[in-house]
């Protein structure tokens, strides 16, 4: 397996619901008009607290400062794991579980944070740029390691970063968060970029206008509350989009990619608090324990919270492996 250190330098940013109004002409650009934009890297995920950005560089010089926006002071780089010879872009995703204790484990011993953008197409692990140093002496052993420079694809060395490397962190420190299951059923499709603009209103009424989804109960009567989730990503001109299966039905099924078997998905929600971002290892309380049962995930990162989508058939599996990992960890 190579491990490709993208060209992307990403900034990760929380708008607040009240501050859409501000942000709806940059984002829109970002959002359906590539052509338009120089932005190479961007993902808008709702959610019930706020809007979650993670945009390269190009397109945060369009985002102008404002009360109703934090910024992480970090920049981030990404990194993606792919078959040897792969481009990073064009292949099926191997999955957080898959490389939970090849890159994630590691790097969390090793006191490196991450966050995790599962898409459609493939898997991103993003760092921050100063644990660059780290990462590579962390993973060199394991992985043939390449970089991005100029378009062009070269080996990337522990020479090639300043020294910095980490110590591992104290075992038994990481704090275990608690996770919840909300009772929607996701899909994660793709569309073409060129079918954008036959559903540019659906777009932006699901994403800027849609209220809060409703409550759904359970058999024996007790409500349950739907979680507002919704991620569109377009990455290097691949688009993904992780929706509530509620909400895929507004959208023309003809033109939504997903896989033949069109799985649904249920989501793992972790934290009680807002996790922020200088804690190592929430990544992989989740991912390591469902490698170990041999559970595929799809693994989102958000400003406040982590999301673990799982198979559908799997999730009371997945809640008793969690729970039995939150109770070894106290």
């Amino acid at each position: 397996m190579d491990l490709r250190i993208l060209e992307h330098r990403v900034r990760v940013l929380s708008l607040s619901r009240d501050g859409l109004w501000l942000y709806t002409h940059p984002l829109l650009k970002m959002l359906l008009l590539p052509q338009r934009s120089r932005c190479k890297f961007f993902s808008l995920i709702e959610t019930p607290e706020d809007y979650t950005i993670m945009v390269d560089e190009e397109g945060f010089k369009d985002l102008p400062p404002s009360e109703f926006l934090q910024v992480v002071d970090s920049t981030w780089l990404v990194l993606n794991v792919s078959s040897s010879g792969s481009s990073s872009a064009t292949v099926q995703p191997i999955g957080v579980t898959k490389i939970a204790k090849s890159v994630i484990g590691p790097l969390a011993e090793h006191n490196v944070s991450v966050l995790m953008l599962s898409t459609y197409q493939t898997d991103f692990i993003l760092v921050r740029e100063r644990d660059l140093p780290v990462v590579i002496h962390t993973l060199a052993t394991e992985f043939e390691i390449y970089k991005e420079v100029n378009g062009e694809t070269v080996p990337a060395n522990c020479e090639d970063v300043s020294n910095g490397f980490l110590k591992p962190k104290p075992m038994g420190s990481a704090t275990v968060h608690p996770v919840q299951s909300p009772p929607n059923r996701f899909c994660i499709l793709s569309i073409a970029p060129d079918t954008l603009p036959a559903i540019a209103t659906i777009l932006m009424d699901v994403l800027f206008y849609s209220p809060s989804l409703p409550k759904e109960t359970t058999p024996t009567g007790q409500d349950l509350d739907s979680i507002t989730f919704f991620a569109f990503s377009l990455i290097e001109g691949y688009i993904s989009i992780v929706m509530d299966a509620e909400t895929k039905k507004k959208f023309p099924s003809d033109l939504l990619l997903t896989s033949s078997s069109g799985e649904l998905w249920r989501m793992v929600r972790i934290g009680g608090q807002p996790l922020g971002f200088d804690e190592c290892g929430i990544v992989a309380q989740i991912a390591e324990p469902l490698a170990d049962a041999d559970i595929s995930a799809y693994y989102i990162s958000t400003f406040n919270f982590d999301h673990a989508l799982v198979p559908e058939e799997g999730i009371d599996h997945v809640t008793e492996v969690l729970q039995k990992r939150q109770e070894s960890g106290r």
